[in-house]
């Protein structure tokens, strides 16, 4: 449709502008106001609540200042940490965001003796390996097959990184982290179930600008008995080992189990 006017419809305008009889303009319709719906993906977990994100998210921010600096001292180079991004997922879900040729570190959360799982790219763990043996970071180390010193010095530079996290997390909820294995894979299935959900910090790390990802995976049950202390409120009353009064009752309901072998 043309909106310009011809000649003989503008000298029609101004005929009506000078007589007063200018053609009444339509108001503009209003636009209805859509419906308050909201999509929702049950396939995502809402388990930690945005104040548990929010307060773990900042003790991590701590946790990368504290442990660049404390690296960059001990491999004489310039060592940077930054928090990438962060999302809760299944624990399922979580294992298909590890990138490839990464040291799967599993911790032991004391005093609750729960585990949870960080990751570190092999490249960060050799280009430091290579600072710490005095050689030179000017090209990014290559993927290999670790040597006994290769796991002797990566364990060196994994207990400096989980001092750091075991002071900005012991601050948080009173929780201190061992390591209780360290390897290439690992049996995801004895840390937690496939739909726990998980809390995961992706974080950069570069060493003299080379750059790779360390993860933080943080499953539900690994902080459950304190999972109030950790987004700020009142902890809950607890008893011995840590268990809510709700597990204490249902540790004491029978249940009968019927076993049945094929013939």
């Amino acid at each position: 449709m043309n909106d310009t006017l011809n000649p003989d419809q503008i000298a029609a305008l101004f005929d009506a502008a000078k007589s007063g009889q200018m053609p009444e303009s339509q108001a503009p319709a209003t636009p209805r106001r859509g419906g308050r719906t909201r999509p929702v993906d049950f396939s995502r977990p809402t388990k930690f609540t945005a104040d548990h994100q929010r307060r773990i998210t900042r003790s991590i921010e701590a946790f990368c200042l504290a442990t660049a600096s404390r690296l960059s001292a001990e491999l004489r180079a310039s060592v940077e940490f930054e928090i990438l991004n962060t999302t809760q997922v299944a624990w399922t879900a979580a294992q298909t965001l590890i990138p490839g040729h990464s040291l799967a570190v599993t911790l032991l959360a004391k005093p609750l003796d729960r585990r949870l799982l960080m990751t570190l790219e092999s490249s960060f763990a050799l280009n430091s390996i290579e600072c710490l043996l005095g050689g030179s970071t000017l090209r990014a180390a290559k993927n290999r097959r670790f040597s006994e010193i290769d796991w002797t010095l990566s364990r060196r530079l994994t207990d400096s990184i989980i001092y750091q996290l075991s002071a900005a997390f012991h601050d948080l909820g009173g929780l201190n982290f061992e390591i209780e294995d360290m390897e290439f894979q690992t049996d995801s299935a004895s840390i937690a179930s496939v739909s726990e959900p998980t809390f995961i910090v992706m974080i950069e790390a570069r060493i003299n600008m080379h750059s790779s990802t360390m993860t933080l995976m943080i499953p539900w049950v690994a902080i459950d008995p304190v999972a109030d202390m950790i987004a700020g409120r009142e902890p809950r009353p607890t008893g011995e080992n840590g268990h809510s009064g709700i597990d204490r009752a249902l540790a004491n309901v029978p249940v009968t189990l019927r076993a049945e072998v094929a013939a």
